[in-house]
Order: C-alpha cells, then sequence, then structure tokens
C-alpha cells in the first residue's frame, strides 16, 4: 500500500464527496423552558449533508393516524335528559356548563374541555362540547316571527283567522291588572273573530275615521266608494291574551298582545306587539339549569364561554 499523501485536489474531491453523502435520523427535540402548550419533546428528522436540515415529521405520522389527537367537535342533544347523560359521559373536572337566556334562541352547552378551574390554572381548548338548543315550537315561532312587523288588512285578517286557536279569554285578574296596565280593553276570542271578519268585509274599504275611545279601545270607521258619506264602524281591541306553549310539547303560557294600527292615505296597516315574550322563555332555562349542574357535578353559567366551538 503506498503511503504517499493525497494533493489538495484529491482532498477537496474527497470532502464533496463525504458532504454530499446524504444520511438521515430521528431525532427529538427539547422545548425551552416555560413554553406552555407544547409537548416537551418533538420528532423530527435530522438529514446530513451539504446543506444539513430538520424535516416535520408530523405529516408522515398523520398519513397513519388511527385516532385523534384531541376531542373536538360538538354533540348536540335532542332533549334535556340526553344532554345531561352526553355531559357526564365526557365531562373533566374542569367542564363547565354555559346557559344562553337569549329569549329568541335558548341553549345550554358544556364545554368539556374548559380552563383549568383554580387559579392562574392552565388553558384549554374549548372545542369539545355539547350542546342543547330549547326546541321552540311552531306555534310560538310563528307569533314572535312576525312580531312588530306591519301587515297589510287582507294579510292580518287571514293571520288572526288562522291563529284563533291559540287565543284565549282573560281571566278576571288578568283583565282587571292588564287593563290597569295598558290603559285600554283587552278583548275576547269572539271579539277577535268579530275583528277578523271585519276587516275582511272592508278590506278594499278606505278608513274614514280612526279614533280612540274612553275604555281605550279603537274605533275605526270605513268609508265604502259606493256609499256617500256613511261607512261601517269597527270596533278593535287595544289587548288580546295569547296561549301557546314556547317550548314544543311544553306547558302553555299566557301572555297579552298589544293590538296596534297605523292609518295612512286612507288605507290602514296592522300589527301586534307581545309583551314580555322573554318571560316565559327566560324562567324556563333557568330552571333547567340548575337541574343540569345538580345532575353533571359541574358548574353553571349564565353566559357565554370566551372561545368560538
Amino acid at each position: 500500500m503506498s503511503n504517499e499523501i493525497p494533493n489538495a485536489e484529491a482532498l477537496t474531491k474527497l470532502t464533496q464527496l463525504a458532504a454530499e453523502a446524504r444520511g438521515g435520523e430521528i431525532v427529538h427535540l427539547s422545548a425551552p423552558d416555560g413554553v406552555k402548550g407544547v409537548p416537551s419533546t418533538i420528532p423530527a428528522l435530522k438529514i446530513a449533508g451539504a446543506t444539513p436540515q430538520l424535516v416535520n415529521v408530523q405529516g408522515l405520522f398523520e398519513h397513519w393516524r388511527t385516532k385523534p389527537s384531541a376531542k373536538r367537535g360538538v354533540a348536540r342533544a335532542l332533549t334535556l335528559d340526553s344532554f345531561i347523560a352526553l355531559t357526564v359521559r365526557h365531562k373533566t373536572g374542569h367542564s363547565a356548563l354555559f346557559a344562553d337566556t337569549t329569549w329568541t334562541k335558548p341553549g345550554l352547552t358544556a364545554v368539556i374541555d374548559y380552563h383549568e378551574a383554580v387559579n392562574g390554572g392552565e388553558p384549554d381548548n374549548g372545542k369539545h362540547r355539547v350542546a342543547y338548543e330549547f326546541p321552540l315550537s311552531e306555534e310560538w315561532k310563528a307569533w314572535v316571527q312576525t312580531n312588530g312587523e306591519p301587515f297589510k288588512q287582507i294579510d292580518f285578517a287571514a293571520f288572526i283567522e288562522d291563529r284563533i286557536a291559540e287565543l284565549t279569554a282573560p281571566t278576571p285578574d288578568e283583565a282587571s291588572f292588564y287593563e290597569d296596565l295598558f290603559a285600554t280593553r283587552i278583548a275576547t276570542p269572539a271579539e277577535l273573530v268579530t275583528l277578523s271578519r271585519g276587516l275582511q268585509v272592508n278590506v278594499d274599504s278606505r278608513v274614514k275615521n280612526a279614533s280612540v275611545l274612553q275604555t281605550g279601545a279603537a274605533q275605526i270607521v270605513f268609508e265604502e266608494e259606493h256609499r256617500d258619506a256613511n261607512g261601517n264602524v269597527l270596533k278593535v281591541p287595544g289587548l288580546f291574551m295569547l296561549a301557546v306553549a314556547p317550548f314544543f310539547m311544553g306547558e302553555k303560557a299566557r301572555i297579552p298582545v298589544r293590538l296596534r294600527y297605523r292609518v295612512s292615505g286612507g288605507s290602514i296597516l296592522w300589527f301586534y306587539q307581545i309583551y314580555r315574550p322573554d318571560l316565559a322563555v327566560t324562567q324556563r332555562v333557568r330552571e333547567d339549569l340548575p337541574r343540569a349542574a345538580e345532575q353533571t357535578e359541574l358548574p353553571a353559567f349564565e353566559a357565554a364561554p370566551e372561545m368560538s366551538a
């Protein structure tokens, strides 16, 4: 074997070949002290060669994943009992209940992976949830949908006729209380039927005069084209009682409704206003929230979680 020392050109070539020889190994990188919310170590592929580099291997492992890395998503319960059962099934020591008492869309939400309960505790993602939307009845939604919206006379007459079964006569106590409160007369369902039919008869008539009586009710005089100065008088109560269940298959609530109108250019627009519709809905949520909190053994809040689902 020759002991001759390689020349400079040969050494350069050998160095280049060695540098180009690529090899790799899995290494584990440690997170710096004090960094929260990340693993203490992560795997990486260390590649040698002329330009050494670290390659993220997470995508390679994700391709072979058979289970998710964390629980995420929203389970939507159809009953309160199912909401409670699902929450108990998944809850942790830091889970929490949140109640939305908004009367148009009431609901309960259990955030399973909520922040640690202790002061200064570790944060969590809040991405695993159980939700229960209180099932509002179709009758209730129909009244709420057009609450405060103007109706043409023919449309309002048809609306009253279609929903007459959801009205009720006031009790003596209700009549006394609400008539004093609103300074108007409260109608019976029979009077509303008369009103509805009177509106249908006068649908093509112009309004001659509209005045408020001492009872608080209104008196509207219609003038038909084929009559001179004569018209039909229609008495309009200022209030009526609604008897409808806000929730599907729930108990009926008795709620006063104000009846109003607006005359413009001889024509008339009608609208109604439900008095405090939030009371019946909010009361139900506040009754069910303590039950859910007791049976799940979790803290409950009338609030919304700070992180989005």
